[in-house]
């Protein structure tokens, strides 16, 4: 059976990214073909910047799982090999390599070198092999577009409950637990330091957050910024610090994921270590009021 193919990045694996699965499967089916998403694991965007700090929703891993609850089949697309190639020379890997039946793309697709591969070149390329092509319209929540350069937007505005609701699954980041400088644990709130690499869009501020440590969840709260009380930073990028409430393990070197609810406060600079110590267990407090009425997973 060959396959009705999809093909895009699909960062942050988005409602709008949703609606066109839908339609795929919906194609395939009527096709008699089974659906297939092909995907980059980076956005080709970011691999070709020369400042690609923070600029990705969903790392490898974490657009990986979200395909595997939807119950996508896949297939990643490496874009070192197909950079080069021409819309014509990409189009017959489609139906060759891919076995492609059909062809369903986004409103803004292109590819091949150049971005050749537009939708006009689509159009007429499957009309000549009697493929079935279609061209899905941005998917839209009342007048708004959604799509990940909003989702970046209303994160970087600090907006966690639009972003969930346009992305369709809260927002996550993964990252290796690695050693910092223990001040949380001398205030009573020891802290997981994260490592997400450079390429992971983080949200500033102290965030109500759940946390996958191994195959359990925990309530906690995360902080992300440039930690002005103490000033101990000496990097671009933010760190992220997660508090993860009745937790007592060791876990440092271990990956753990973090799923973000709701925004509880920007960081801000305090007089002295007591009145930080004060605001996190405010922090805390508020957190855990408001996870304990988030149903999660």
């Amino acid at each position: 059976m060959k396959n009705f193919i999809t093909i895009g990045t699909f960062d942050g694996v988005h409602r709008g990214h949703q609606h066109l699965f839908n339609l795929l499967e919906t194609r395939a089916a009527l096709h008699r073909a089974k659906p297939l998403v092909l995907y980059f694991a980076l956005p080709p965007k970011t691999l070709q910047s020369p400042h690609p700090e923070m600029t990705i929703l969903s790392m490898p891993d974490e657009k990986k799982g979200l395909f595997k609850k939807m119950g996508l089949r896949t297939e990643v697309l490496d874009f070192t090999q197909v950079r080069s190639l021409s819309a014509q020379q990409f189009f017959n890997r489609l139906l060759n390599h891919f076995q492609c039946a059909g062809l369903l793309v986004g409103a803004d697709f292109a590819f091949g070198k150049n971005r050749e591969g537009s939708a006009v070149f689509l159009r007429e390329a499957c009309g000549h092999k009697n493929i079935p092509f279609e061209v899905v319209p941005f998917y839209k929540e009342g007048y708004e577009k959604i799509s990940s350069s909003l989702i970046r937007k209303l994160l970087a505005q600090g907006n966690i409950a639009q972003a969930n609701a346009f992305l369709g699954h809260p927002y996550e980041l993964t990252g290796r637990v690695i050693s910092g400088h223990k001040l949380g644990r001398k205030l009573g709130y020891p802290t997981a330091n994260l490592d997400t690499g450079i390429y992971k869009i983080l949200p500033l501020g102290v965030f109500a957050v759940k946390v996958r440590v191994g195959t359990k969840i925990y309530d906690g709260f995360c902080n992300i910024g440039f930690r002005p009380t103490v000033n101990t930073l000496n990097t671009i990028l933010p760190l992220v610090e997660v508090h993860i409430f009745n937790f007592k393990q060791s876990i440092y070197g271990r990956k753990i994921t973090v799923w973000f609810f709701q925004k509880l406060r920007d960081e801000i600079k305090f007089n002295n270590l007591e009145e930080l110590k004060s605001q996190l267990a405010q922090d805390k407090h508020q957190a855990a009021q408001y996870l304990q009425r988030v149903i999660f997973p």
